[in-house]
């Protein structure tokens, strides 16, 4: 009996991030793509690619980029290098890119998800190209080219072919996210174009144990839900294509939100197309031990080892965690915050609540004994005089004869509806123990 082939998918990501450097990645240009009122307003001979203009590294951008590699336990190479990657399209104005091919500034190191391990290849230093603008001018469609981001500095990010699933692809690309973001290094805007993602995709039948000899990579990705319909897209059209005893074809690909689709956009180069060699007008980067520690000692705690230390030692709940830990300035404040509450001995979990409904405001400015004190004032419970107290519990007995007889006659659970009809009375914020004791006092007094 023929049984059909069962494909698994074969994937791995590139991700691409801009950094938030004051200046671009090879000149003294702005780097604010995205802020510039007009095109090609940040531009020099430099980005511009023009003859003659010397590009010189960006010092932060190295920095940054080892900073990224320490947190991700990457190894760093002390000794590294820019190289040209040649291919030609409008956004690119002298013809190839300043990138690193065989010497990236961090090696390879992994990344753990609920689905499993997934290894990254390498992180790299490069420069982002120009943006393409498709218009209407003088009633023609035209391509118009922006170079205020060509020259921009890019992280590159690539993984192994280790993903197993759309949503394991997403999980990943979410925790790298997180982890630029808490380093401060970029704002990994989507929606903007300052995070992309790029998916290689391809199958193979469940019991081979080699590499497909294809893939498909699907580019530009702003989205990771967007990323998510794109790799299952893949991987329906290419177990038809398989099915029929064919093999897709190692292209290009974009994805169309509105149809969910991916198309066809050109074929894929190999490394051997883009003529990688040394950039001949950038000299050889060379790091001492010494230096590496330094910016070692700028890493700060990430977001995984806080939520495991607070779990542990605050008893703060996970999900909640979560939820806080956005950079390492906040971080700092809140555990000064948790420290303070622990020695006054004060729920933390309670503390978390008040701040994630905005009942306390974690405005870095603010002292941490004044947030408590807040913490304190709103929480802390009204005590009724006992003459008041004593009146109120008379008028509720006296409205409610029979359930007092029922109490009496055993119903205890009543209690409840009593102090209920005073706290009515008296409004929000009273100490519901002091009503409670008081009630059960007079009403198993004897008539």
């Amino acid at each position: 009996m023929k049984t059909k082939n069962k494909y698994k998918l074969v994937c791995g990501l590139e991700i691409h991030v801009e950094l938030k450097t004051a200046s671009k990645m090879f000149c003294g240009c702005k780097n604010d793509p995205f802020g510039a009122k007009k095109p090609n307003i940040y531009t020099c001979p430099v980005c511009l690619g023009l003859p003659g203009a010397l590009p010189v590294p960006n010092k932060k951008a190295i920095e940054w980029i080892i900073r990224l590699g320490l947190a991700l336990k990457c190894p760093i190479n002390t000794f590294s290098k820019f190289d040209r990657k040649h291919y030609f399209y409008p956004d690119l104005a002298k013809g190839y890119q300043i990138s690193q091919y065989d010497i990236p500034f961090c090696g390879p190191t992994t990344l753990k998800t609920t689905e499993g391990i997934i290894r990254i290849n390498r992180i790299h230093l490069e420069e982002d190209t120009g943006k393409l603008l498709h218009q209407t001018v003088d009633g023609e469609q035209a391509s118009l080219v922006d170079f205020n981001r060509s020259g921009v500095p890019l992280i590159e990010i690539v993984s192994e072919a280790d993903i197993k699933s759309s949503k394991q692809a997403v999980e990943y690309a979410k925790k790298l996210r997180r982890i630029i973001r808490f380093l401060g290094i970029a704002d990994c805007d989507m929606e903007k174009g300052g995070m992309r993602l790029e998916a290689n995709i391809s199958l193979k039948k469940d019991n081979d144990v080699s590499l497909p000899n294809y893939k498909v990579e699907v580019k530009n990705i702003n989205s990771f839900r967007y990323m998510q319909k794109a790799i299952e897209y893949e991987i329906q059209r290419q177990k038809k294509i398989l099915s029929k005893g064919k093999q897709p074809i190692q292209e290009t690909r974009g994805f169309n939100p509105q149809t969910g689709k991916t198309f066809s956009q050109r074929q894929k180069e190999g490394a051997k197309d883009y003529r990688y060699f040394p950039d001949p007008d950038l000299s050889p980067i060379f790091f001492t031990k010494e230096q590496i520690e330094e910016i070692a000692r700028d890493v700060p705690e990430l977001p995984s080892d806080i939520k495991k230390r607070w779990i542990k030692k605050y008893g703060i709940r996970d999900k909640c965690v979560d939820r806080l830990v956005k950079n390492s300035e906040q971080v700092k404040w809140l555990e000064k915050l948790f420290s303070l509450a622990a020695k006054k001995q004060i729920n933390p979990n309670k503390l978390v609540k008040a701040i994630l409904n905005k009942k306390i405001n974690c405005d870095l400015t603010t002292s941490v004994n004044k947030a408590l004190s807040l913490f304190v004032t709103q929480n802390s419970k009204k005590q009724l005089d006992i003459r008041l107290l004593e009146k109120i519990v008379n008028d509720v007995m006296l409205l409610y004869p029979a359930q007092v007889e029922a109490f009496r006659a055993g119903k205890t659970t009543l209690i409840n509806f009593f102090v209920g009809q005073v706290a009515k009375k008296v409004g929000k914020g009273v100490d519901i123990q002091q009503i409670r004791q008081f009630f059960e006092k007079k009403l198993l007094k004897k008539k």
